[in-house]
C-alpha cells in the first residue's frame, strides 16, 4: 500500500490537474489525477497475493482481486479533489478488513489496520500498528524513494485549541451546532479548515491535538463515507488516544456497522474533550 501511495505521489507531482471526461458512481466528474489514484490502487490489489477483494470510493462495489487472498480493501484514491486544483494538499484513504469478517456486516472496529497518505510539500503515511499509531515518510533527503518511519506512537492530547468545522450550513437546523462553533470563537479556538478532509484531520497528528466535526441535518445531510473516509481515520485516531462520534447516538464511529459499500455518517473526530462537547451539544449526551 505504501507502494501504491509512492507513485500517487509521482503522479500528483507530474499529471496535469483536469478533467477526465468521466464521472464517477455518484456523478462527480473525474479529474486526471482521480482516475490516475485509482488506476494505481486497483492495479496494486489485484496484482497483489494477499487482498482477496477490494472497493473503491469512486465506484462503491466489492469487487474480486485474488481469490487466495486474505485481506478486504476499501480506499478513497484521493481525497479532496475538488480542491487539488488549487494545488491544496489531498490524501488517500485506506481501510483493511480481514475475509473472516468481510466489510459488510463488519465494523470499523473489525479493521486489521487502515492507513492514510497526506501529499502535500512531503508525502507522509499515517498507519494504525497494534502498539499505535506511526508515521512514514517518503523521498526525504538522503533516501529518496523510499519510506522512513519518522514518528512513533503518536498521541492526540485530551484538550485542544484547534476546531476544523465541516458542513456549517448545518447550524441552520441545529441550534446545538451554532452554540458549539460560537463557543470554539467566544473562547479564541483557532480555525484550521481546509475542506479536505485529509489535511483537516491529519493535523491532529502534527499538532498532537485538535477537533474536525460534520453533523448531519436535514437540510445538509450526511457526505462521509463510513468504509472508506470514517473508519480508517477513526481508527488511527482512537489508537493515538482520540476519540470518534457517529454525530448521532454519540458511540464511536467505529462501532458502526457497515450495512452497505456506501453508507454515509455524520463524524466528530479528534481530541476526547471536545469530541464529548460534541456529543453533549449535538447529540444532547449528558
Amino acid at each position: 500500500m505504501l507502494d501504491a501511495c509512492a507513485k500517487i505521489t509521482d503522479a500528483l507531482r507530474t499529471a496535469l490537474v483536469t478533467v477526465e471526461g468521466s464521472s464517477n458512481a455518484f456523478g462527480d466528474q473525474q479529474l486526471t489525477v482521480d482516475v490516475i489514484a485509482d488506476e494505481i490502487m486497483w492495479k496494486t490489489c489485484r496484482e497483489s497475493a494477499v487482498v482477496f477483494e477490494g472497493a473503491s470510493e469512486e465506484e462503491p462495489e466489492i469487487k474480486s482481486c485474488n481469490p487466495d487472498g486474505q485481506y478486504v480493501v476499501c480506499w478513497d484514491p484521493l481525497d479532496g479533489s475538488s480542491i487539488v486544483d488549487n494545488n491544496w494538499a489531498v490524501g488517500t484513504m485506506i481501510g483493511i478488513w480481514d475475509k473472516k469478517t468481510g466489510l459488510i456486516g463488519a465494523t470499523g472496529r473489525d479493521q486489521v489496520t487502515s492507513i492514510v497518505a497526506l501529499y502535500g510539500p512531503r508525502t507522509t503515511v499515517l498507519v494504525a500498528l497494534d502498539d499505535g499509531c506511526y508515521e512514514f515518510s517518503y523521498g526525504v533527503e538522503g533516501q529518496e524513494g523510499s519510506w522512513i518511519c519518522s514518528r512513533e506512537r503518536i498521541q492526540i492530547s485530551k484538550e485542544c485549541k484547534i476546531f476544523s468545522p465541516a458542513n456549517m450550513r448545518a447550524a441552520q437546523d441545529l441550534p446545538g451546532y451554532k452554540e458549539l462553533l460560537d463557543h470554539y470563537q467566544e473562547n479564541r479556538f483557532t480555525l484550521r479548515y481546509s475542506g479536505g478532509l485529509v489535511p483537516d484531520v491529519y493535523q491532529q497528528f502534527t499538532k498532537g491535538q485538535g477537533v474536525f466535526s460534520n453533523p448531519t441535518s436535514i437540510s445538509s445531510p450526511a457526505k462521509l463515507r463510513l468504509a472508506f473516509e470514517a473508519a480508517p481515520f477513526g481508527l488511527l485516531v482512537e489508537k493515538a488516544g482520540g476519540s470518534t462520534s457517529d454525530g448521532v447516538s454519540g458511540g464511536s464511529v467505529l462501532d458502526v456497522v457497515i450495512n452497505s459499500v456506501d453508507q454515509r455518517t455524520a463524524l466528530c473526530i479528534g481530541s476526547s474533550q471536545e469530541v464529548d462537547r460534541f456529543n453533549s451539544m449535538i447529540c444532547m449526551i449528558e
